[in-house]
């Protein structure tokens, strides 16, 4: 199958070019963000990426269950759930234990979060449109009682040693996907699996690399190769979707990392130049990290000295690299954002052709 060798030279490019970026998880912290928006968009919600993060920066919304708040929440939550999986690959396989674990953070305190998050449900759930039966339908799930030994052979399968472990991994997607072992939020998690996955079997040395773009952009097609398995078992156009999506989302993740890293390397040297100070490095890293942030946080966790880290906020802002998203008022600070690197990480992907 010539997919299969074409989608990993196009993960071997990616991680080829992070191999020589000496900081990657500062530069592409705002991608993760981005993925954490796509693929929370499969599931119908509407956040952008600054939306999500400047709800992070403020720490807002706790009472507020207004829809937006809502769907930022979500994604925030997958963001952080995403994070948690890549600190607990250190001390854990990818596993049922891992992925419960994420699964309690990725429905903690959100719609659908009363049910039972990090446990298997326990009675019967299926998909389709809104209002539909058992009876009508799309796809009726695994039985409720078969879904402990469902995930015990798909978690043997997960650590064979399969042939090759791209097919694996559109293999164990299908077959999570249709044992469905939550009440909700199966759909994310299985897609938050794709990275992590990929650094389990060595192809990646950091979970960097997502697909939710691809799958968010083809969406339609994206459904009828999951359920022409689950109902027709037809796994040739599956593998052709999946291993097409990982070439042409390779493609565009490299095209991305290298348009993030001119980026930063042409800041560092104006932001040098416009402040004059050694601490212009740190500061920028900042903003990478936190492209929306409030002044005060700035202040305490950039590790420059205030009356430095003010001058630099007042600067920037005149020079146009740091925008108002929302003014100070009363105790509040005022919200900053970078829109240069929003507006990159948001930039819509060429992915070339159709599926």
């Amino acid at each position: 199958m010539l997919r299969v060798g074409r989608a990993h030279r196009a993960i071997a490019e990616f991680e080829g070019v992070l191999a020589g970026v000496p900081n990657p998880d500062v530069l592409l912290a705002p991608v993760a963000g981005q993925e954490a928006v796509l693929s929370s968009r499969i599931e119908g919600t509407r956040s952008s990426l600054s939306d999500i993060l400047a709800l992070d920066a403020n720490d807002e919304g706790g009472s507020d269950t207004g829809p937006a708040v809502a769907d930022a929440r979500e994604v925030l939550n997958y963001q952080v759930a995403l994070v948690q999986g890549v600190g607990l690959l250190e001390d854990l396989p990818l596993s049922q234990r891992l992925l419960r674990q994420v699964h309690g953070t990725l429905m903690r305190d959100v719609r659908g979060g009363s049910a039972d998050p990090g446990e298997y449900r326990g009675v019967q759930n299926w998909i389709g449109p809104p209002n539909s039966t058992e009876a009508t339908a799309t796809f009726v799930t695994c039985p409720a009682p078969a879904i402990a030994d469902a995930m015990s052979a798909w978690e043997r399968y997960l650590h064979s040693e399969a042939p090759d472990p791209l097919v694996q991994l559109a293999v164990l997607h299908v077959w999570f996907e249709a044992i469905h072992p939550f009440l909700d939020g199966n759909g994310r998690l299985g897609r938050l699996m794709f990275p992590l996955f990929l650094v389990s079997k060595g192809l990646l040395r950091r979970p960097n690399f997502y697909l939710s773009e691809y799958l968010e952009r083809h969406r339609s097609a994206y459904y009828d190769g999951l359920l022409g398995v689950q109902r027709a078992g037809d796994w040739e156009s599956w593998l052709q979707f999946f291993l097409h999506g990982v070439e042409r989302q390779g493609a565009a993740n490299t095209r991305k990392a290298r348009a993030i890293l001119r980026l930063y390397d042409g800041r560092k040297d104006w932001i040098t130049t416009a402040t004059r100070s050694q601490h212009a490095v740190r500061a920028l890293d900042y903003f990478f990290q936190r492209p929306v942030f409030r002044t005060s946080d700035f202040y305490r966790r950039a590790g420059i000295p205030k009356p430095t880290a003010m001058r630099f906020l007042r600067v920037l802002r005149d020079r146009g690299m740091l925008r108002e998203l929302a003014p100070s008022r009363g105790r509040r600070p005022a919200l900053l954002w970078f829109p240069e690197l929003i507006e990159l990480v948001e930039r819509p992907s060429d992915f070339g052709d159709t599926p």
